[in-house]
């Protein structure tokens, strides 16, 4: 597996490369095959380190990030956190890890798959307007997120509002 550690306002310690390296190839490597990517974004803000980990392979994507005042700590934590998603969802994305990612890999019983229930479906046409426009549309109808046409690209954006008060804009990479 390969991984990179980026760091943002701040200098990693060598000894930290080294156990995140050993830690994910431990934990993450009966999972993913060799040509998986795992990518560490270490920051630090507050006095607390903020680890985030993003695990791609085979067009699956697994994210984690956690807050914790030791980078060891949130580092594991964020480890755990990938497994647990990988757990919770095991039928439907074992066919996309390694064949023997869960040959008695986990001792316990593993939860039930959870059936993706569409409850509502709703239907709308999409108009041009910039992301601007998108934003202040999405917070008139108070919502987290807001699906509109790029007049700018053509293309379906969606703009959403972050945790920490900031937004976000997911657009298609295939221009």
């Amino acid at each position: 597996m390969k991984t990179t550690i980026t760091a943002k306002k701040m200098q990693v310690p060598q000894n930290f490369t080294e156990y995140a390296e050993s830690r994910i190839d431990a934990k993450l490597s009966k999972f993913f095959g060799d040509d998986a990517d795992a990518k560490i974004v270490i920051s630090e803000v507050k006095n607390q380190i903020v680890i985030e980990l993003t695990v791609r392979y085979n067009s699956i994507i697994f994210r984690a990030e956690r807050t914790a005042v030791d980078k060891n700590a949130a580092l594991d934590s964020t480890i755990d956190k990938i497994i647990r998603q990988i757990r919770k969802n095991k039928t439907k994305v074992e066919k996309k890890l390694k064949d023997s990612a869960f040959k008695e890999t986990f001792a316990e019983p593993v939860e039930e798959a959870v059936d993706y229930t569409i409850i509502k479906e709703k239907k709308f046409n999409l108009r041009p307007m910039d992301i601007e426009e998108a934003i202040l549309q999405m917070n008139l109808l108070s919502h987290k997120f807001f699906m509109f046409l790029n007049a700018k690209t053509g293309k379906v954006n969606v703009v959403y509002k972050r945790d920490d008060g900031a937004y976000g804009l997911l657009a298609p990479d295939n221009e």
